[in-house]
């Protein structure tokens, strides 16, 4: 098993660590006794928002001022980490982090009237958030969406599709990129639209190979009404801060891979060690052992990658192509060391009571969420990679 220093990105300080203990204490206790009920449920009690929030977790790396417990990504990464590592339910943190892509740019963009209407609950763990920009016939192509807004007065009318947006189900609200304008990446805006605007309704939840205990749905607007004040920044500005938004969703999907591969890693190990075959632990088998130092490697070259990115971002620096990097880092790792512990598990590891089995088909997710690998591999290009 790694030393717990291991696990720690090399800018972390005493006050990450702390909290990474505060973290994994709360994962321990909340949601590893649940994490299997929850995935075989494909949902985890609402109420644990508030539980969240009550521990002093759901406002890390968001100000004061909107309710927040402050820190930066840094701090975000470690307590994620922590969760998904200690809570075993990959599912649950995510949809418990839905507000870590729904709420930022209202932060930094919207109105303090705005950030007290929709920010501050969230943060209090009273309402549930999603961001709502993947449609069905767009993926990736974000310049391309098509859910229409049209201004009416004091409103606009919605109509159009989403899908794809987790925590979409239980949303209170969802921060939506609707086209306000002419083709392309300069006619987009966005809008906070709320549960329970006429027309404004969930088509389905959709049904995933991994990550069950979040729901994911798929959403219709049906010429909803929303008020012009619910827009967030300028008409027509949102794609610059659409962009800004994946650079730091991405960092934070790369530190969830480490966090999947580093369970994995443990739950291989520990497997290997207990799994006596031809009358020793399987461990003893130069074939296995080398198998988890491929895996340890691996690990580590992605989570000191992704820890450089984190790095240079919470300096304040905008470096797209280097969180696109960690990202496909980071998402080739998980996967591989994920299919690696299925293999040291033998049998056992394809059985859905097995932690590893979990994490195969959650891993999978990583190449296409967030940009996928392809489109990953375009920013790199484009950047030369910084």
């Amino acid at each position: 098993m790694y030393h717990r220093a291991a696990m720690a990105y090399l800018f972390e300080t005493e006050e990450h660590a702390a909290l990474r203990t505060q973290a994994r204490r709360f994962a321990l206790a909340e949601l590893a006794p649940h994490a299997h009920a929850w995935d075989e449920a494909e949902e985890f009690p609402r109420a644990l928002y508030g539980t969240l929030a009550a521990a002093g977790l759901m406002g890390v790396g968001y100000p004061d001022a909107v309710g927040g417990s402050g820190g930066d990504l840094g701090h975000v990464l470690a307590v994620s980490e922590e969760l998904v590592v200690a809570g075993t339910s990959v599912g649950a943190v995510v949809g418990l982090g839905s507000h870590g892509i729904a709420a930022p740019p209202i932060v930094k963009f919207g109105t303090p009237a705005q950030q007290q209407q929709f920010v501050a609950p969230v943060l209090a763990g009273t309402q549930v958030s999603a961001l709502a920009i993947t449609e069905p016939g767009g993926g990736s192509d974000v310049a391309g969406l098509t859910t229409r807004a049209v201004r009416d007065g004091d409103h606009y009318v919605v109509t159009g599709a989403k899908t794809f947006i987790t925590s979409g189900v239980r949303a209170d609200w969802v921060l939506a990129a609707v086209r306000t304008g002419g083709p392309g990446h300069g006619g987009i805006s966005f809008l906070v639209i709320e549960r329970g605007t006429p027309g404004f309704h969930v088509s389905k939840k959709l049904k995933k190979t991994g990550w069950w205990a979040s729901d994911t749905a798929e959403l219709a607007f049906d010429g909803c009404r929303v008020p012009v004040a619910n827009r967030i920044g300028p008409e027509h500005g949102a794609f610059p801060m659409i962009t800004a938004n994946f650079a730091n969703e991405r960092l934070m999907l790369a530190g969830q891979c480490v966090a999947i591969a580093e369970l994995a890693y443990r739950e291989a190990r520990r497997y290997a060690k207990e799994r006596i075959a031809f009358g020793k632990p399987i461990a003893g088998f130069q074939v296995i052992r080398h198998k988890l130092a491929d895996m340890a490697t691996q690990l580590a070259a992605a989570r000191a990658l992704t820890g450089e990115a984190a790095t240079r971002v919470i300096r304040g620096e905008f470096v797209p192509g280097l969180c696109a990097m960690a990202k496909n880092a980071a998402t080739d790792m998980v996967v591989a060391v994920c299919d690696a512990a299925v293999q040291i598990f033998g049998g056992a590891g394809y059985m859905r009571e097995t932690t590893v089995e979990r994490l195969y088909r959650d891993a999978r997710l990583y190449p296409i969420g967030g940009g996928t690998r392809e489109i990953m591999n375009e920013i790199i290009s484009k950047t030369e990679g910084y």
